[in-house]
Parts: structure tokens; sequence; C-alpha cells
């Protein structure tokens, strides 16, 4: 089943395995940390490579099915198309930069830590990847379950309320996602858990509507949607910093993911009989959050709900089934995750340093680390979507596309847009800006990597921001079949 290591595919899945299980059997806390890095930046290596094998004739190297359980009708079956290609780059990209940021000898039983975390990339390449029911099952779960025992183990410390609300969101997500995924397996004609199985099933309104809200209940939990969110600030709060880094920055995307892979395509007649209510609870849930966030003094909770609003935008304009909002969230979910990191990188240094996370306890920051202060500003900005940033291009799209499904959403969406900038610029004022308070007397500017790690985040905010079109061009044809199946059927 593994035997083939001549595509990409299997190469995605293979370096991360591998090299976390190579890390349990690792003692020293800098060997494991170097093994991690070595790996995550080797499966970086082949997802850029991949990128140039775009044509026709070289697709042959970007997909594979193995056969794996014949009697049930399970292949292990890969792909790497253009929506897949952007969230598995930005998995790729995440990883190597978080273990490049943790130091060596910051958490006990490192070899194990890093083994988990590199357990979590190979369930996100898979579950991305995964072009059979059953895989794609397998993977969510491999990719859940690691994160699990990082927080529980290395985690603050009310980590083991936070983890076990973590367990039950997740486990009743699972759940509903299993028997979904078995109800479809028993209505193919030739008993197959294979996507393209999947898609050619014939069910009734009432059926597709059940199994809408099946899928769909998993995949909000996962993001996650209001009111199914309750989870995200606590397990973000008391989560180790590389593990919120992501949860908020991959792992929400698995339920994205879920609703443009799955969910659309398989469901088109319940898509169309759900979404208007659920884009209306979508965007007051985005508001909710803005809200939320403005009165937080806790800047990892105001991180939390901003993200939580940011997701929810790319959630209702997958909904509208309208192609530029389609193509919008998927450039969306590359930037948000982006510029979350940027965030979570500044606040876990505020953290370090200081011992605190309320922000009416901190102040004067810029004038203690004036280099970390231009890059939080790009991300602030990035956060708020300013023009020539990454998030302006693929926000611009999704409330094109929710303007075209209903004007007044669009409107009413907008607000989030203002409170954005409310919570976002008075952070950055009430943390960075005004007189020095004496927690942050002993601060110190960041170090060459926390450069070079935020330097490559400011350069792809700056990049995606200014041309966006190797995206686009990357996830067109994929794109457009959800469509033209959405509008056919």
């Amino acid at each position: 089943m593994f035997a083939a290591f001549d595509n990409f595919p299997a190469l995605l899945i293979w370096l991360p395995l591998a090299g976390g299980l190579l890390s349990f059997f690792i003692k020293s806390e800098k060997s494991a940390r170097a093994i991690a890095i070595v790996f995550s930046l080797l499966t970086m290596g082949v997802m850029m490579t991949s990128l140039f094998f775009s044509t026709p004739e070289l697709f042959i190297y970007k997909q594979v099915s193995y056969v794996w359980l014949p009697n049930l009708g399970s292949s292990f079956g890969l792909i790497l198309d253009g929506l897949t290609s952007v969230l598995c780059l930005l998995t790729a990209l995440v990883f190597p930069m978080v273990f490049l940021l943790v130091p060596g000898n910051r958490y006990s039983n490192a070899n194990r830590f890093y083994g988990l975390m590199l357990l979590t990339q190979c369930g996100l390449m898979g579950v991305f990847m995964a072009t059979d029911a059953l895989v794609f099952y397998l993977f969510w779960e491999l990719a859940l379950i690691p994160v699990y025992f990082l927080a529980s183990i290395w985690g603050g410390e009310k980590r083991i309320k936070a983890t076990f609300k973590f367990f039950i969101y997740t486990f009743v997500g699972s759940l509903f996602l299993l028997i979904g995924i078995l109800y479809m397996y028993l209505k193919t004609s030739n008993g197959s858990f294979s996507l393209v199985a999947f898609y050619n099933v014939k069910l009734t309104d009432v059926e597709q509507y059940w199994m809408f809200l099946l899928f769909f209940i998993a995949f909000a939990i996962k993001m996650p949607l209001f009111p199914l969110h309750t989870w995200q600030p606590e397990a973000y709060e008391q989560a180790p910093t590389p593990v919120t880094m992501v949860l908020s920055a991959v792992m929400v995307k698995m339920g994205l993911f879920g609703l443009l892979r799955w969910l659309l395509p398989l469901f088109p007649r319940a898509v169309e009989h759900f979404n208007t209510a659920i884009i209306i609870v979508i965007v007051a849930g985005m508001v909710y959050a803005s809200l939320v966030a403005i009165y937080q003094d806790n800047i990892k909770k105001l991180i939390a709900y901003s993200s939580i609003a940011h997701i929810g935008l790319m959630a209702a304009g997958v909904f509208t089934v309208k192609s530029v909002a389609l193509n919008g969230a998927v450039l969306q979910m590359f930037s948000h995750g982006i510029n979350i990191m940027a965030l979570w990188i500044v606040a876990d240094l505020i953290e370090k340093q200081t011992g605190i996370t309320k922000i009416s306890a901190l102040g004067g920051l810029a004038k203690k680390a004036p280099k970390l202060t231009v890059f939080l500003v790009v991300a602030a900005f990035a956060n708020i979507a300013l023009p020539l940033t990454n998030a302006f291009v693929g926000e611009f799209m999704l409330f094109n596309g929710l303007y075209q499904f209903k004007p007044w959403i669009a409107a009413f969406a907008g607000l989030s847009i203002i409170l954005s900038a409310v919570y976002t610029l008075n952070m950055i004022k009430n943390v960075f800006y005004g007189e020095a308070v004496e927690s942050v007397a002993g601060f110190t500017d960041i170090n060459k990597t926390q450069i070079m790690v935020l330097s490559v985040i400011t350069g792809l905010i700056l990049f995606v921001g200014i041309y966006p079109d190797p995206f686009f061009k990357l996830m067109y044809e994929t794109v457009g079949l959800i469509v033209n199946r959405y509008v056919i059927i």
C-alpha cells in the first residue's frame, strides 16, 4: 500500500509520519527539535516542488491510489489538485516556522512533543488530499488525537478543563461525520468509499437534508462556527502556543475544506434549502465574535474571537456558492493562516518575556522592541484587510459573493470589518504605544530566527496582496468544478 515514493502525495504523508515516529525514539531535546525541523523542511520542499508540476501530462505525479481494503471498497486515494495544493502549501509552511520558533529546552519530553506535532502534520496533509471517505476519516482522527495529548500534557494551568471540552466537541463532531460517511457508503451502487462513488449517489431531498446536517455539524464544530464555537477560546488560551498556531492557522481549515470538498458537491439541494438561514446565523456570529473581541482584556482570547469572525466570513462566502466567493474563500484560508500565525508569534513573545496576557497590564512595547512592532503593524493591517495586504483580496471577493447573494446580508456582515479595525488597532495602541509600564522594563527585541520567520510571513502578506494571480491559476479549475456540479444538480 505504501510502497511507492514516486509521487508527491505519498511523500507528503510519509515524511511527517516517518519524522514523527523517529522523534519518539530520540532522547536528546536538541536532536528531537532538529529532526522536526529537517523533516518539516523536507515536506515543505516537496510541496514547493509539486507546484511546478502543473501541466496535464505531469499530473500523474500528483495523484495516487493504493489497494487498501478491497473487501470494503476502500482504496488509499490521494490527490494534489488546486484546492488541496493551497491548503497543503499552508500546512507545509506553518510547521517549520513553528518548530524554528520553539526553543530547544522549552518542553519536557521534547521528543514526544515533536513526534505528536509531526503526526498532526501527517494527519492534516491526509485530510486535505484524501479522495476516499474512509481514508479522509482516518486522517481526520489522526490530525485531532495528537492535539488532545499535546494540549493536555503541555498546556496551561486550566488545560484539563479546556482539553476535555475540546475532546467532547470534536468527539461528537467525529461521530456525526462517521455516521454520515457510513450511510453514504451503504447507498453507493458498488459498496465503495470513493469520493466519486459518493458524488454519484442519488439521495431523496429528505435524505440530503439529514446527511447535510450530519456533515455540516461535524465541519462547523471544527471551524468553529457560532454557536458551536465555545471550545475554541479556552483551547487557544490553554494549549501550548505552537499547538495554538497549528490549530488556528491550519486545523480550523479542515472544516472549511470539508464544506468545499464534501458538503457542497454531495448535498447541493440541501445546501440550497439551508444556505440562507445558515449564512444569517454565521454573519450574526461574526458580529457577535467581533463585539466580544472588542471587550477582551486577554490578548490570546482577542485573537481567538478575531479568528472566529474571519472564519465565519469564509464559511458564509462558501454557502453563497458564488464562484467569486469560493475563490475568495480558498485564497482567504491561506491568507488567514499566515496572518494569524504572526499574531500568535507576537502574543507568545509577550507572554514568554513578561508572563502577562492582560492587555491592560501592558504598554509601551514599541520603545523596547521596535523591530517586533513593525512586523506586528503589518500583520495587524492584514488582519483588518488593508489594501495591498493578502486579506484584502480574499475579503473583497467574499463580500462580492455575499452582495450577489443578498445585499442586506453583505451590509450586515460589513460591520465586522469596522469592528475588526476597532479591536485590532486598540490592541496595538494599548500594548505597544503609550508610556512603557514596569512589566515590560526588561523586554528585549526579537532575535535573528524570529526576524527571519516574521520576514517570511510579511513577505507572503505583501506578495499575495499585490500579486494573487498564481493562487487563482492554481485553484481556478477545482473551484469551477464545484460550482458547475452545484448548478447542474
